[in-house]
């Protein structure tokens, strides 16, 4: 049976709280009007157990509230930093 828990990766920007780090999802999307790529960035706390660093490149698992803003998990580093 497959979970359907949603995946991003993302890039570690902070990791000055315990066992959390707040990860920056990056979007680009083409302009409707102007046709230009448009950057938006979200980011997100992450539950961390695995002890990434700043600039590490995560991949990120939907979970169940954890606290008041954690609702992800980091699942895997896939580029350390550096």
């Amino acid at each position: 049976m497959p979970n359907n828990r949603k995946r991003l990766v993302g890039t570690v920007v902070s990791d000055k709280m315990d066992k959390t780090v707040v990860v920056a999802l990056e979007n680009r999307k083409m302009h409707p009007v102007y046709h230009k790529v448009v950057t938006s960035t979200k980011k997100v706390m992450a539950h961390d157990e695995t002890g990434a660093g700043i600039g590490a490149l995560v991949r990120i698992v939907q979970s169940r509230p954890i606290s008041k803003r954690k609702r992800w998990v980091v699942e895997a580093v896939l580029e350390d930093a550096g």
